[in-house]
């Protein structure tokens, strides 16, 4: 494991990370689908078509518990998610099936681990016969369930047994960081990453989940989709989510962004995730106005360093689904 933390320019062309913060809920049954149909922002019933979605599951309120990528892995749905975010989700998808025939749980069969960077297809490919891509972005080959993340940086989720993880990882013969790296390409790519302080505390489209592909506007009810369509439809939305860079400063979940007014300095957000590289460079992601732009001045409260704003790789002014 290499204990060096990278900045993002430094990222190297073929990369691995130990995925010990990420898990997963499962669903099964021959209800599968139309329960969680019922439960979560993304349209499910075109998951077997579209093989990977992005989505989210809200309370009544349509106030976002966790923002997940759903699969299907031998007959099971995988909801993948932070840790961070599972136990409330978990309990909340418990709650109401018990009134339909599925089976809820959180995974405890597979382990995660991912391979990145411009070289990864290389990597892959001299691991696996057949790799995913963007137009078939699950694949299974033998046991082993392979995710292909789309991105600025290219990354390869790999699912199995904790032992077939191992055997693979001894045999990438690549650079290998923690989860933080994972969390890193999470903020650069605009992913949201909910720590548990923010479970349960912003609608889908504070976390540009419209943006990412992960509300369907036109499959129906489900839990808290009345708030999120009037987000959409009447333009209530206010906020959004940033990522951020900054200069030696030290930045938690939590910590609050401030702008500047004339000579003071006010409340402009909350911090969701931040990631520390080893020469002092964080990147930061944040929820704010959704009208801030360059000419903002921000920092990190009490700190003296300022942020810029780093461009995510899609518009937030996307077109309804």
């Amino acid at each position: 494991m290499n204990n060096n933390l990278p900045s993002y320019s430094e990222l190297p062309a073929v990369f691995a990370i130990n995925l010990d913060n990420i898990a997963a809920i499962t669903l099964s049954g021959e209800e599968q689908i139309k329960y969680l149909q019922g439960q979560v922002t993304c349209d499910v019933g075109s998951l077997a078509e579209e093989k990977l979605l992005n989505g989210a599951h809200c309370n009544a309120k349509g106030k976002v518990f966790s923002a997940f990528r759903l699969l299907e892995r031998q007959g099971k749905f995988l909801l993948l998610q932070p840790n961070s975010s599972i136990e409330q989700s978990l309990a909340e998808l418990k709650k109401f099936g018990v009134f339909a025939k599925v089976e809820i749980a959180q995974d405890n069969e597979n382990a995660y681990l991912a391979v990145a960077g411009e070289n990864a297809s290389i990597k892959m490919a001299e691991l696996f016969q057949q790799i995913p891509d963007t137009l078939s972005p699950v694949v299974q080959v033998n046991n082993t369930t392979l995710v292909y993340i789309a991105g600025k940086v290219s990354r390869y989720l790999i699912i199995d047994s904790t032992d077939a993880i191992a055997a693979i990882s001894a045999k990438l013969n690549v650079p290998t960081y923690n989860e933080a790296v994972w969390n890193l390409l999470e903020i650069t790519e605009g992913f949201p990453v909910l720590s548990p302080q923010y479970v349960a505390e912003y609608v889908p489209q504070m976390l540009n989940l419209q943006a990412i592909h992960g509300i369907s506007f036109t499959k129906g009810c489900y839990l808290g989709q009345e708030t999120v369509a009037r987000m959409q439809y009447l333009g209530k939305n206010k906020r959004a989510l940033f990522a951020f860079t900054g200069k030696d400063m030290n930045v938690v979940a939590g910590d609050i962004i401030e702008k500047k007014l004339g000579e003071n300095w006010r409340k402009a957000g909350d911090v969701l995730a931040a990631y520390q590289a080893s020469n002092m460079q964080s990147y930061i992601q944040g929820v704010l106005a959704n009208d801030i732009d360059d000419s903002t001045e921000l920092r990190i409260k009490s700190q003296l360093s300022t942020l810029a704003i780093l461009p995510l790789p899609y518009k937030l002014n996307t077109d309804i689904e």
